[in-house]
């Protein structure tokens, strides 16, 4: 790789009008771009993408060690823990209208801090992108999400977390929907946003597509729209909104479904066509709360279940009068947001695999020409409860109850093998 001697400088094109120098002085290393000069670390520790672009990778690592991630300062001066300075979304509570309010596709990827020099994971912790990723990405910080396709969030976080900067990024874009250091309301940060893609061509920096909310109606349509489409959800913006730091009301996601997170404890063995391998996970919320998940699994994550003690996402239609979530469906397994609760104890200890909190859906699916149907059923003790209707809606559900549990078993069964016999196929 090219290097520069002891007192050498040169010249090399950034994202502004005038190129950036590049000079060593005794060894250290400087740029004169943003990305470098606001680095709040000593100056021989610093480096920049056009650092990494002149002397390589490999050279710029030895040269510098691993970059921590910044520690940006939190409400009242007080440093932050870990972690970007982020804004976060609230919960739509189904009844505030959000006419005018701008509206774009939630993204089931991962969220990323570009500081204008690396990209930054929720809890601080750099992605490893290779140069050709970056390029043509700004110098000043971009919040966005790193993803490849709807139903790809497993298939993300397999590609981001590698450490080789490999070609599976090809298959990866950043979307940028904000730019939190850029002056303006949101429209002025969204359009800076716009003009740079639309200036540089970055090939794989893109502007996350934003409309307006016309009413209630309107955003229900667009809901099912999306859900239909296998997207998660929609995100809310309020116009002329400023870029808060932590959670705020300017930004409302709206779900069909509810998404949290559990902590597994235990594997319970599967039966049928899943004999041998995972039948459900037995995991435990944030309050105390321990119930099982056994749908949303593919066969190569049955085979190889996420370990004991790990944290999962997963979605749910809502909760019981118990608190335990009705109709859990396996997400993937989260590496970009602390854990729900630091006390857990987790132990590779045996777990029992009889369960008193409802039991979890079985759900197949009937995809035929224009026809995208789903059924689900579930046993919880002497109740059997369904629930039916297209892809990507909540559908209706009908509850049975019998005299014992034996005959809700036999009951299920002869379900199963009636919608298996019409084409559905078990997910």
């Amino acid at each position: 790789m090219p290097d520069l001697l002891d007192g050498e400088t040169m010249e090399m094109k950034g994202s502004g009008a005038k190129p950036y120098v590049l000079k060593n002085t005794g060894g250290v290393y400087s740029c004169s771009c943003p990305a470098w000069r606001n680095q709040s670390i000593a100056i021989e520790s610093r480096t920049c993408k056009h650092l990494r672009k002149l002397r390589g990778d490999a050279a710029e690592q030895d040269r510098v060690g691993a970059v921590p991630a910044p520690r940006p300062e939190a409400e009242g001066g007080a440093e932050a823990k870990s972690g970007p300075p982020l804004l976060l979304a609230e919960s739509w509570d189904n009844a505030q209208d959000l006419a005018g309010w701008w509206m774009s596709e939630k993204l089931d990827g991962v969220r990323a801090y570009w500081d204008g020099n690396r990209l930054i994971s929720r809890l601080g912790n750099a992605f490893h992108a290779p140069d050709w990723f970056l390029e043509g990405f700004p110098d000043s910080p971009l919040d966005g999400e790193l993803w490849i396709g709807r139903k790809q969030f497993q298939r993300t976080v397999g590609i981001v977390r590698r450490q080789d900067r490999s070609d599976h990024w090809k298959e990866v874009a950043y979307l940028a929907f904000d730019a939190p250091t850029f002056d303006g309301p949101f429209e002025a940060r969204l359009d800076s946003v716009r003009a740079h893609v639309e200036g540089r061509r970055p090939p794989h920096l893109r502007a996350h597509g934003h409309s307006t909310c016309e009413g209630i109606d309107h955003l229900r349509a667009e809901l099912s729209r999306v859900e239909a489409l296998g997207g998660e959800g929609l995100m809310l913006r309020r116009p002329a909104s400023a870029y808060e730091i932590g959670r705020s009301v300017s930004l409302l996601k709206v779900k069909s479904f509810r998404d949290a997170e559990a902590r597994v404890l235990g594997h319970q063995p599967g039966a049928g066509r899943h004999k041998g391998r995972l039948g459900a996970l037995l995991v435990e919320l944030a309050d105390g709360t321990k119930f099982s998940v056994g749908t949303g699994f593919s066969d190569a994550q049955r085979e190889r279940p996420p370990a004991v003690g790990s944290l999962i996402a997963f979605r749910y239609q809502e909760l019981t009068e118990a608190g335990v979530p009705r109709f859990p469906s396996f997400l993937g397994v989260r590496c970009d947001v602390a854990g729900p609760s630091e006390s857990v104890e987790v132990t590779a200890a045996p777990v029992p695999t009889t369960v008193t909190a409802t039991a979890s859906a079985r759900r197949f699916e009937l995809v035929d020409g224009g026809s995208a149907k789903f059924w689900e059923v579930a046993r919880d003790g002497c109740e059997v409860v369904v629930r039916y209707g297209r892809i990507g809606s909540t559908g209706q559900a009908k509850a049975k109850t019998f005299a014992d549990e034996a005959a809700a078993s036999r009951h299920v069964a002869g379900l199963i093998e009636e919608k298996t016999g019409k084409g559905y196929v078990e997910v």
